[in-house]
């Protein structure tokens, strides 16, 4: 580290302001602030000082979501493998995913960084730390066969209309990976739903075996082939078509450790999404019109992106409400909502995209109420005494 802080510190006065190369003055304190904590502090009122700031928070996030990138590097190498009827070693299968899912991550980045880069340069300010949660969450909900232009659109697209119009991160409404997503879904569907694009080589490989198929488990249960469903332990270890990095319940549930270990996830918000989504299971179980809906409820919580979306992209702290009342209403709907649209509505098989950026949206009303109603209740509290 005596290294590195020495490089910096030759570079730092050819950045400063005046010096040669101050218009790059952005990308240094990005650089600098990746290794080092800021050299600077408050200067007035009553603030805590502490060195753990929002970029050693977003890493924490990173290193949680590593088990399973890996897992879904594995995993992607292995469908692969099974799809053209070859038995290949764990290290053949993983480098195989690792360099399927290299590039994506490469582009996320490049891309990413480099617009916010960009906009912090126009505005004089710091570069903000929140792509570095970001960059990596947007390959983990992808295929691993998506087109690489895509990638950089979409997350063009997430950073510019999702963030950056805001005002850049801490101030956008939405997710942003999950607007990469949805701008994805919707703007290219034969690139994000149906049953060949969750293998890799699915679909420009002639070699294919008779009888492999990579339909997802909700692919399945949403046109009632209730009968192909992987079994509940396969779909919990992860070993089934699906995005990069959402199949492998496990690994989700390791990276949930480390945020509640460290206290960066909220685990109010993950509880209540299971909650929300295990009463509409009941719900719909009680109701049952058709086999999809007479499911047993705890197995929507394996099946999907539903656990991924619950503990990475829920509890984003920027989007979800602030309040801790407010965080049990919001996860609560969350759940909810995303089993209501994953059984009912045929178009959106997934259903928990579409209700976490719901929800992204009203989660400043729902702050706003909870605040009000304490409000309401001092000031009750107060006229009687």
């Amino acid at each position: 580290m005596k290294l590195i802080r020495n490089i910096l510190d030759n570079i730092k006065p050819h950045v400063e302001k005046g010096g040669k190369f101050h218009f790059f003055r952005s990308t240094f304190d990005a650089i600098e602030t990746l290794f080092f904590v800021q050299n600077h502090v408050t200067q007035k009122g009553s603030h805590i000082r502490d060195s753990v700031d929002m970029k050693r928070t977003m890493i924490v996030v990173v290193l949680a979501v590593i088990p399973a990138l890996l897992f879904g590097m594995w995993n992607t190498g292995r469908l692969h493998f099974l799809s053209i009827g070859e038995a290949a070693a764990f290290w053949p299968t993983f480098w195989y995913g690792f360099f399927k899912i290299l590039p994506i991550i490469i582009v996320t980045y490049v891309v990413g960084l480099t617009i916010e880069i960009i906009f912090a340069q126009k505005r004089g300010h710091e570069v903000n730390e929140g792509f570095f949660v970001s960059g990596i969450l947007i390959p983990l909900i992808l295929p691993a066969d998506v087109p690489l232009w895509m990638v950089a659109v979409a997350t063009a697209f997430a950073v510019i209309i999702g963030k950056e119009v805001f005002g850049g991160s801490g101030m956008n409404i939405m997710n942003p990976a999950l607007i990469a997503r949805a701008f994805l879904f919707f703007a290219y569907p034969s690139k994000m739903s149906g049953d060949v694009i969750w293998v890799s080589g699915m679909t420009n490989n002639t070699n294919i075996v008779d009888g492999f198929s990579g339909a997802t488990p909700l692919g399945n249960a949403l046109v009632g082939n209730l009968d192909k469903l992987p079994s509940p332990m396969d779909m919990f270890l992860g070993i089934i078509p699906g995005s990069i990095g959402e199949t492998s319940v496990v690994a989700i549930l390791i990276g949930a450790a480390i945020l509640l270990y460290t206290g960066v996830g909220s685990w109010r918000i993950m509880f209540s999404v299971v909650a929300g989504a295990l009463i509409m299971g009941f719900i719909f179980n009680l109701t049952a019109v058709n086999d999809y809906m007479a499911l047993p409820a705890w197995e929507h919580l394996i099946m999907g992106g539903f656990a991924f979306g619950a503990i990475f992209m829920a509890t984003d702290p920027v989007t979800a409400t602030q309040t801790n009342k407010g965080k049990y209403i919001y996860g609560f709907l969350i759940g909810l909502l995303a089993i209501l649209i994953r059984v009912v509505n045929p178009a959106y098989p997934e259903g928990m995209m579409l209700a976490i950026l719901l929800m992204n949206v009203f989660a400043p009303l729902i702050d706003h109420y909870v605040v009000a109603a304490n409000i309401k209740k001092r000031l009750k509290r107060i006229k009687t005494v």
